[in-house]
């Protein structure tokens, strides 16, 4: 009965937000306390959501302050010498900003935490999507599967977690998985030429003011207005909430419909005109601190280097992290007030999340759903297969982390799949190997804090991203599976 009712749960809250019936905090919040009821244990509702907020009450502390840290960032200037290389690179062709995206995640990924690289790329990403009219799902959906591969990294967590839970060493794990690894990231680079050059037949590209001379003759103007005026979403939705969404964030559009160019009119180039629209982030904007640039990037780097040294808890250090920043960068108590106010809206819509999916885990978890859909996905396997438990365990890995917690599949299931590999001559070590192949596709899990910074920087509806991420995230996670058989690594 529990089985049923916890896949119930989870295909209820996925169809429900793909479809936009209701929003992911009301549908994280309503349905796992309406299975609870239907489980007959109402009368624990309270004590279960008290027991998810307790064990993510740290995580939202974190990523409330981490978004405040990094927006202040933002803010002074910290990542504009960045933005500016990567619009070097990109030269406004759609094919290299998409590629960009999954370059620069997967760099800022080694820091080992989703909710920074996330920031960072949205951050620097976002306004060159909109000022060239790509969908915004190829920006989260790229970012956040190259943070996925990125995110076996030992100090990222579930390779620690699966050495803690099979009592092995990290580097015995970690060290012989990075060629599937490398491979699996050379496939999120791939996807991304490709979704690139999709991207670029449907907007066309765009020239660098410095070269609009040179290519005078053969530009084509887009629109009335020029390009920004023919993107999908337009001006307009830079004005909507986080997570609202807009038909610039379409899942999955179609070549050479929609944004950028004239129904029929095929790919188009049009010279992108001076100012802060090609910058991103504008050059002038009051907040620059650039006498203090150095002193922010010693203040990253301290703290990024102090996160992954495990020197005080990350909530602690993005606490003290922001505090200082604020100080230092904004001494007037007014500009301080003003500085959280702008980050509010963000702050608000992640952390509010964050405590929403506290009661979906926590019902899940409480009731013994998780376990019982473990056990019986672990059951389910046939015996013939004992053999090959550690293929077993990567095709797992992907259902199972998407929909439960790291904490979760490596500390309650992976045990479990490792005795039945054991009993059929298989190491624990291919056992913890194949368990990490899934993490391209659990970055998109809902069960993820991260993934609501994601969306909510980039606006994007959660069930967009989801519709379109999940195919390219599973495609991924099999790719660094059959990499690692491949090499006898699995």
């Amino acid at each position: 009965m529990l089985t049923f009712l916890g896949f119930a749960v989870i295909a209820t809250f996925l169809v429900l937000i793909m479809l936009k019936k209701m929003s992911p905090i009301a549908a994280l919040v309503l349905i796992p306390a309406l299975f609870c009821v239907f489980a007959g244990k109402g009368a624990h509702l309270g004590d279960y959501v008290i027991d998810g907020v307790g064990k993510l009450a740290p995580t939202a502390a974190m990523l409330m302050f981490a978004i405040v840290y990094f927006g202040v960032m933002i803010d002074v200037g910290l990542f504009d010498p960045i933005v500016r290389g990567i619009l070097r690179f990109c030269k406004a062709d759609p094919m290299r900003v998409v590629v960009g995206t999954a370059v620069l995640a997967a760099i800022v990924s080694l820091d080992g935490d989703g909710s920074t690289t996330f920031m960072i790329t949205v951050s620097a990403m976002y306004p060159l999507y909109k000022r060239l009219g790509l969908s915004l799902v190829v920006m989260t959906g790229v970012a956040a599967t190259a943070n996925g591969v990125m995110n076996t990294l030992p100090w990222g967590g579930p390779t620690a977690r699966a050495a803690t839970a099979l009592k092995l060493d990290a580097a015995d794990i970690f060290v012989p998985m990075i060629p599937a690894l490398a491979v699996g990231l050379l496939c999120v680079f791939v996807l991304a030429y490709v979704l690139g050059l999709r991207e670029r037949r449907r907007v066309g590209s765009l020239v660098m003011p410095g070269e609009a001379e040179a290519e005078e003759e053969s530009l084509v103007t887009v629109g009335a207005g020029g390009p920004a005026d023919g993107a999908d979403g337009g001006a307009q939705a830079d004005t909507m909430a986080p997570g609202s969404g807009g038909s610039g964030s379409a899942p999955d559009p179609a070549p050479g419909s929609g944004s950028g160019s004239a129904p029929g009119a095929g790919p188009a180039s049009a010279a992108l005109p001076e100012g802060d629209g090609f910058q991103g982030l504008d050059p002038d904007r009051p907040t620059l601190r650039p006498r203090l640039y150095w002193f922010n990037a010693a203040l990253t780097v301290a703290l990024l280097t102090a996160m992954i040294m495990e020197l005080l808890p990350i909530p602690v250090l993005f606490l003290l992290g922001a505090a200082l920043a604020l100080t230092v960068n904004f001494p007037h108590m007014p500009d301080q007030k003003a500085r959280i106010a702008a980050h509010a809206d963000n702050v608000l819509n992640v952390a509010g999340m964050v405590f929403a999916a506290a009661v979906f885990t926590g019902v899940l978890s409480g009731t013994g759903m998780v376990k019982h859909m473990a056990d019986w996905l672990v059951g389910a396997v046939p015996e013939g297969m004992g053999p090959h438990m550690a293929l077993v365990t990567g095709l797992l890995s992907l259902p199972l982390t998407y929909f439960m917690s790291n904490d979760g599949f490596y500390f309650g299931v992976l045990p479990v799949l490792a005795e039945a590999g054991a009993a059929h001559g298989v190491s624990s070590l291919e056992i913890a190997r194949a368990s990490l192949v899934g993490q391209a596709l659990h970055m998109s899990s809902p069960l993820v804090p991260a993934v609501y910074v994601l969306v909510g920087m980039a606006r994007v509806e959660f069930g967009d991203h989801t519709r379109f991420t999940v195919k390219w995230a599973a495609l991924t996670s099999l790719v660094v599976l059959a990499a690692g058989m491949l090499f006898g690594i699995i």
